[in-house]
Order: structure tokens, then sequence, then C-alpha cells
């Protein structure tokens, strides 16, 4: 062939060769985007929580799950659970890892919809409750806690944003972290990062709590509130959490016997059932998980480190 066709054909070949390697390309991108598209579906076509209902105020604050049940997909994760637990008393929920403690939790203040069966507020299904309606009756520390990008003064007032700086610090005091809020450059000012992640695990906790006592809802859900805070913190944050659920009807789940021994019932959940109720006390006389649960916890704080 003469040169000017080679040279014709040469670039036609690269010209083919960069417009398949771009359809390739856009075939990968058509994938990705199919499987993300249908994944976006699957989470539209999810059923929605009705959460429109009437603005009730329950003239008491006791609590009482009938026969609920709840499953992911086709597994059973809450079995056949009926409770009762009465207006300003503290419930302890106790158990092995999975037995489905923080489930239960979740059901009893709605963040899910039992499949079967009700709970209930002050005598009235909470499904009959407007959804802010409800929240307004529940504060919430829990183990993992979450601080807006904001000064601290504005994530102690979340639950009030009117509410004017001498109840934010009067909050902080309650809940022991006034002094170390005071000692930071810009004291009630000063803004923490996305999550708080300038601030220490216990001081996170703290500033949760003294979120909760802003609210000062009737119900207060503690979730591990205690697992990931160090011994230095532990006192004030126990100082802290008694000073938050004084008079108030208490749900928690905890693992450490200081904060369960107290308890006005205490609740052990496996595999989805309630297995054993009744005091500290009541239940120390039994042969059973929760001996056993106060058993491991006193021989593991009994360990010393040789030196």
């Amino acid at each position: 062939m003469d040169a000017l066709t080679a040279v014709v054909i040469v670039i036609s070949s690269f010209i083919i060769y960069a417009s398949l390697e771009t359809a390739g390309n856009y075939s990968s991108l058509l994938r990705v985007v199919d499987v993300s598209v249908d994944r976006a579906q699957e989470i539209l076509d999810t059923p929605q929580m009705d959460i429109s209902g009437e603005v009730i105020s329950p003239e008491t604050k006791d609590i009482t799950a009938q026969d609920i049940t709840f499953s992911y997909e086709k597994r059973n994760v809450i079995d056949g659970i009926s409770l009762h637990i009465p207006e300003k008393t503290t419930t302890a929920i106790v158990g092995p890892s999975g037995g489905g403690k923080t489930t239960l939790v979740n059901l009893l203040a709605r963040f899910w919809d039992v499949s079967r069966g009700t709970v209930s507020l002050g005598g009235r299904n909470v499904k009959a409750y407007d959804m802010d309606s409800l929240m307004s009756n529940y504060s919430f520390v829990f183990q993992s806690v979450y601080l807006f990008h904001d000064t601290i003064a504005n994530n102690i007032r979340f639950g009030q944003p009117d509410a004017p700086m001498e109840d934010v610090i009067a909050a902080a005091k309650k809940a022991c972290c006034h002094e170390f809020i005071s000692a930071l450059p810009d004291g009630y000012d000063t803004v923490v990062g996305e999550g708080g992640a300038s601030l220490s695990g216990g001081e996170r906790q703290r500033i949760s709590i003294a979120r909760a006592m802003m609210k000062d809802a009737p119900v207060i859900f503690l979730d591990e509130a205690t697992a990931n805070v160090d011994p230095e913190n532990e006192n004030e944050l126990m100082k802290a959490i008694q000073a938050l659920t004084a008079e108030k009807t208490v749900i928690m789940i905890a693992h450490r016997l200081k904060t369960v021994e107290h308890a006005d019932q205490i609740l052990v959940v496996d595999h989805g059932r309630i297995v054993q109720q009744g005091t500290h006390a009541s239940l120390m006389e039994q042969d059973g998980i929760y001996k056993d649960f106060i058993g491991q916890r006193r021989e593991a704080a009994s360990w010393k480190v040789k030196q």
C-alpha cells in the first residue's frame, strides 16, 4: 500500500482503539450504576414507619410490652417477650452478647416497630402517639456518643435550642463536666470536632448526660453508658448518671455490677427471651446466667498484675 493509505489506517486504528477503550470504561461504569440503582430502589421500597398519631401527654410513665416479637428477615431476635416497667423505677437488662438486649431497648423506645404484640407508654400503644409527642418523653445516653461540629454549649442545649446559658451551665455542673469545659481555651464556646473527636470518651459521655438533663424527659434509656470509660472518669460519670436518673423511669443495658445491683428489677435476656427476672438478691439465689455473670465479673475484678 502507498504511504498515505498506511498513515490513514494507523490513525483510524488509534481512533477505533480509543473508542473501544472508552466504551469499555462506560460499560463498567454502567454496571456500577445499575447495581447502585437496584440497592437504592430496595431502600425506597422499604415500608415506612407510620409516625403520624395523636399528641398525647400520658398521665403515668410506666412501660409495658405484651408478647412482642421482632425478626431480622426470617430470624427471630425477640421472641415473645412480655414485661412491665413501673413509673420511677430502674430496670437493668443484662445477658450474653447477641442475646437481644439492644434490640429490646430499641423496640421499647420505638426506634423500630414490633412484628407482633404491643409496646405501650402510660397505657397507650406507642403507635398511637405522634412521633414528636412520643420522643418528648424519652432521653437517651448511648455507649457511642455523637457530638455535632458545633460549640459545646450548643451540643448541650440540643434538646432545648433556646435555653439560656445559665441553664446550660447548671446542667453541665450536674453532669460533672463544668470543670473540664471551663479549662478549655474557649470554654463553652469551644467548637468540638465532628463526632466530638477532640474530647475523650468520658468527656463525651458527660456532655451527653448534660444534654439529656437539659431535656429533662421522664424516661431515660442508658445503653452501656459506662462501657468505654476509663476508671479515672467512671466515678464522675456514675455521679452524673445518678443525678440524671433521680425520680425517673430508667431502662439500662449494663455489664458492670455496680450499675445493676441496685436496680428495682433485673431482666436477663438470652436468645430473644427473658430467661430470668427479679432483684439482684433474688437472682443470686438462683443458678443461672445472672449468677454466673456476677461471678465472672467479681473474679475479673480481683485480678492483679504481678510485678
